[in-house]
């Protein structure tokens, strides 16, 4: 099938600032340069393993019976795939996912996951039927240790018994001069792709004064509402929510914004 030329050119003349971190961003790499847009890597953080694999192992194990399981990002699925023994968790085990790309990173593991339908963060999950009720049950969380703080005192206020499993964790960004480099000098409009809260944060704190406050006048591109409330507490002003944070309705929030842009 021929490409779609205006596809093709629908980023064109704009500059994709991607925050996620080297290990999961050339995804969105590839989806810039395919609509014509120039990438600019500026990751909010860095991944890494446990430290201590034997005992997040034998937390896994020690959880494999519970009824109900949910992982709070792609990330926490790879790390998991590589720690857990194969029988955890349990085939008659509800598991559930904060996103659809969460979701999408469990099916290619084996594990059916439930993802929220509309909003796809914490509070969307939260809002699951079958979440509403979970008095005396007991849930794994498998999370990396600065994850969301919403999950699990909600779910224990509703009286389940829960247990966070971190299974890899997040580490602030180092950014070299290069990364700065090409930031400053990138062409304008600026369109940043931001799908968590703490890389924003991160990046906030390591970038200096003049760059963030470039930063804060051009377009930025969120995955959630609760992402939204953040980034406006934050002095962003022109912020747009996609869809989910896949990486498919990222970009095509970020076309829409750049042909408001051109009008």
């Amino acid at each position: 099938m021929p490409a779609d030329p205006a596809r093709a050119r629908a980023l064109a003349g704009a500059s994709v600032v991607i925050t996620r971190p080297a290990e999961t961003a050339e995804p969105l790499v590839r989806g810039v340069r395919s609509r014509g847009g120039h990438p600019v890597r500026l990751p909010g953080m860095r991944l890494a393993p446990v430290d201590d694999v034997p005992a997040v192992r034998q937390a896994l194990l020690a959880a494999a019976a519970y009824p109900l399981w949910i992982f709070t990002s792609p990330a926490a699925v790879r790390h998991f795939a590589e720690l857990a023994p194969a029988r955890v968790p349990s085939s008659d085990a509800r598991v559930f996912a904060v996103g659809a790309g969460t979701a999408r990173a469990l099916a290619r593991i084996g594990l059916a996951a439930t993802a929220p339908a509309r909003q796809h963060d914490s509070d969307g999950l939260l809002a699951e039927a079958e979440l509403a009720d979970v008095r005396g049950r007991s849930v794994a969380i498998i999370d990396a240790p600065d994850g969301s703080d919403r999950l699990a005192p909600t779910l224990r206020e509703r009286g389940a018994r829960v247990e966070r499993i971190h299974v890899y964790r997040r580490q602030p960004p180092l950014l070299a001069a290069g990364h700065l480099q090409r930031l400053g000098s990138a062409e304008r409009p600026w369109i940043s792709l931001v799908s968590s809260g703490l890389a924003l944060d991160q990046l906030l704190s390591a970038l200096p004064e003049d760059l963030i406050a470039r930063w804060q006048g051009e377009a930025l591109v969120v995955s959630s509402p609760r992402l939204a409330a953040q980034a406006r507490t934050a002095g962003f002003a022109d912020i747009h929510v996609a869809r989910s944070a896949l990486t498919a309705d990222l970009l095509d929030c970020a076309c829409s914004v750049l042909a408001h842009h051109r009008l």
